[in-house]
């Protein structure tokens, strides 16, 4: 057997959410190219639509479900429908999340904090509970892909909005929790860290922003920001075989931005 088999997905159904776009979508594509039928959710029929062709386009099977991930109540509705009518599910990306705000934490609402703790955070654990949580009763193990931040381990610099360093650190901390419980059945929970990517809002950011931008490259080793599709082979390996091994882990994916 060839190394790259064991990097396959073929036969395995994966859902992504938040996958219509950015670093969802390129998810999306690598596991759909790597052989896996693709469940994706997100806000916006139009990228859900374009995303779900081109992973037919792959040869690869692909169902779109229009839903907002951050709203607890719609979270769990979705989820239970994904169970119900596209199960078993092999592999969970929860890639739902943004900072979306930037207010002082002295100026920050209970409720707008709330609100984006349940974008972040609570979407996380309710699709794991949930999707997650079917895999248990399958007997078929599976893997869980959390999607955090960077500003797990370091806070943004020029930016405010500390909800988001607050939920990406849970869900660092969740992932180890999970992978724990859940590795006698056979599934797998890590977590992927990104760095500076050129995703839709920071592309918005650099627009308004510029001097915070390129303060930001200047910090990064590597000298760059890094491409969203640049995400899909490190999604690809923690989804397959080949990290059969591996649970409870944090990649971290920033070209070196945290080293200094």
């Amino acid at each position: 057997m060839s190394i790259f088999d064991r990097f396959r997905l073929n036969g395995k159904r994966a859902v992504i959410t938040g996958g219509s776009r950015g670093l969802g979508r390129e998810m999306a594509l690598a596991v759909a190219d790597a052989g896996a039928d693709i469940i994706l959710t997100g806000r916006t029929a139009d990228s859900l639509n374009a995303t779900a062709e081109d992973i037919r386009q792959l040869g690869r099977q692909a169902w779109t479900i229009q839903a907002d991930i951050g709203v607890p109540e719609e979270c769990e509705r979705t989820c239970e429908h994904i169970v119900a009518e596209h199960g078993p599910i092999d592999i969970l990306i929860n890639n739902v999340g943004g900072r979306r705000e930037d207010i002082p934490t002295e100026d920050m609402p209970l409720e707008k904090w709330h609100e984006l703790i349940d974008l972040n955070l609570t979407s996380t654990f309710l699709c794991t509970r949930i999707i997650g949580g079917s895999m248990i009763s399958t007997g078929r193990g599976g893997r869980v892909i959390n999607i955090a931040s960077i500003n797990a381990f370091v806070a943004g610099r020029n930016i405010s909005g500390r909800h988001y360093e607050t939920s990406k650190a849970a869900i660092v901390q969740f992932t180890r929790a999970v992978a724990v419980d859940w590795a006698p059945h056979g599934i797998n929970v890590n977590v992927i860290c990104p760095g500076g990517f050129m995703t839709e809002p920071n592309v918005r950011w650099s627009q308004s922003h510029p001097d915070v931008i390129e303060k930001f490259k200047q910090q990064i080793p590597l000298g760059d920001y890094g491409d969203p599709e640049d995400l899909g082979p490190l999604a690809v390996y923690l989804a397959s075989n080949a990290a059969r091994y591996i649970t409870g882990a944090s990649f971290i994916i920033d070209g070196g931005y945290t080293l200094i």
